[in-house]
């Protein structure tokens, strides 16, 4: 049980810093479907859809190879930092060169709201460039941190980002329109300045936030020395591209049905949906962000574990108790979906039965993310290429098909489609490849019965609370009695 309460122990930390930050960021979706028109948080939802495809890009699978090349070179973990490192920096100096002289026609193509002028488009994709080359230089630094098994000042520093962005937020879209409306002191010069209602003002407060975190990552981005191992450099860019392409279909996964709702349909209904689906997929978060905590702390254990005896026996017994885990926490959202739903604005309601969808496809993508390790661990990382690929594909081709007629449910859909289908791949491959001892049988079963609960509570019982939480009680119930021998020895521990 030391394995399960150690991982545990670096998830649950990393974990509570994750859902803490995104928890306080979820509040901003209340605040943004308050402050703006669907019309508005339509542009909001696509330029950040564009945004963590690039993110993807910039990274460029960086990460992974780090924590892998930390574990083929213990005794040479500065040039690995190093590496890592400088092809990130040389990637952002590309970026730039060939975003910075085309702005005006990025900008264009960016634009799905003819009503917003080209120039706040303009000003918008500015902001994301360098929002893009900021948040790509903390990759490596706060990988680092996770590999010294440092999650507490990893917490921080995602928090104090968290905070500045929120706090800016509030200023700009509240206090600031408060001053003026009020005519308190500055008023005058706010006045000269200042746009009520300016979408720009949340980019800026993202832009600043990341700024603020690199300059606190400082001490990690000084112990980077201006030198690379030219051999291991290659060897690790040849690691590298194929995660950076699974990463990349990974996001299209993640983004692209947003940007296509507001290609695909006409301005008028394509932007109202976009911002319906953008603020109903928030509430779906409250699961990624679980899973998100998940891979971070799994990625480095299961990397140091590599090595040791029974690691492919570890390796299910997690399994084992993520879908658990994962399966009570889908029920308990769609359970309570009456009261999460106050988190945004009324307008956007109309939305939500796309929320139990989008929920089994993060639990599908979760254990994806588990399953993946098999083909980092045995250096065979073009199957996560070709397994994201199969899913960016799905994704593409049910969204182009089916969106016309179907709208953001075909979005839906399709990225259940798309997760679920990279999960199987990635289990049959893996068994035949780096067989890991998981318990199928059991965790479809707790699969099955969750997606049987949830049917239940939002369809045949109309999304009553008192009878969700009921549902919740039970299923939970089981699952403890099923595992309290486990989970009693955890306790022990």
């Amino acid at each position: 049980m030391s394995t399960a309460k150690k991982f545990a122990g670096q998830t649950a930390v990393y974990g509570l810093t994750t859902i803490a930050g995104r928890t306080l960021n979820f509040f901003l979706t209340s605040l943004y479907t308050r402050a703006y028109t669907p019309r508005t948080y339509a542009i909001f939802g696509n330029m950040f859809s564009w945004a963590s495809m690039l993110n993807a890009l910039l990274a460029f699978g960086m990460e992974t190879t780090y924590f892998r090349y930390l574990n083929k070179h213990s005794d040479n973990k500065q040039q690995v930092y190093n590496n890592s490192f400088a092809a990130i920096f040389l990637i952002t100096a590309l970026f730039l060169f060939c975003t910075l002289p085309f702005i005006d026609a990025i900008a264009l193509y960016l634009r799905i709201d003819t009503q917003t002028p080209l120039k706040d488009y303009k000003t918008y994709t500015l902001f994301f460039i360098s929002l893009l080359v900021i948040d790509a230089w903390c990759v490596i630094p706060f990988a680092k941190l996770r590999a010294d098994g440092r999650p507490g000042r990893f917490g921080l520093l995602k928090l104090i980002n968290i905070f500045v962005f929120i706090g800016l937020n509030l200023v700009f879209i509240l206090v600031l329109p408060y001053i003026i409306e009020h005519k308190l002191a500055g008023t005058a010069w706010l006045q000269s300045w200042f746009r009520p209602g300016w979408l720009g003002y949340v980019f800026l407060s993202n832009v600043i936030a990341s700024l603020i975190t690199l300059i606190l990552l400082l001490p990690e981005l000084l112990k980077i020395k201006p030198d690379f191992d030219g051999p291991m450099f290659k060897e690790m860019l040849s690691y590298s591209w194929p995660i950076l392409v699974a990463n990349f279909s990974f996001i299209i996964n993640e983004n692209l049905d947003k940007i296509l709702i507001g290609k695909i349909l006409p301005e008028n209904i394509g932007s109202v949906q976009l911002a319906v689906y953008n603020a109903c997929a928030k509430i779906a978060i409250f699961l990624n962000l679980f899973v998100q905590a998940f891979r971070l702390g799994a990625e480095p254990f299961f990397f140091n574990r590599a090595k040791r005896e029974n690691a492919t026996g570890a390796y299910a017994q997690i399994m084992n108790y993520f879908v658990v885990a994962v399966s009570v926490i889908f029920v308990a959202l769609v359970a309570n979906i009456q009261l999460l739903k106050y988190f945004i604005g009324q307008s956007y309601w109309s939305g939500l039965d796309v929320v139990p969808i989008l929920l089994f496809g993060y639990v599908s993508l979760g254990i994806y993310m588990n399953l993946s390790i098999w083909y980092k661990l045995s250096d065979q990382t073009k199957y996560g290429l070709y397994i994201s690929g199969v899913g960016a594909i799905v994704t593409i081709l049910l969204n182009v098909m089916f969106i016309p007629k179907f709208g953001y449910m075909a979005s839906a859909w399709a990225s259940l489609t798309a997760y679920t289908t990279m999960m199987v791949l990635s289990y049959f491959w893996g068994q035949k490849n780096y067989p890991i001892p998981y318990n199928v049988k059991k965790n479809l079963a707790y699969l099955i019965s969750a997606v049987i609960v949830v049917f239940l509570s939002f369809t045949v019982f109309h999304r009553n609370l008192i009878i969700g939480n009921l549902l919740l009680i039970l299923f939970a119930g089981v699952a403890f009695m099923a595992e309290r021998k486990q989970i009693m020895a955890i306790l022990r521990k």
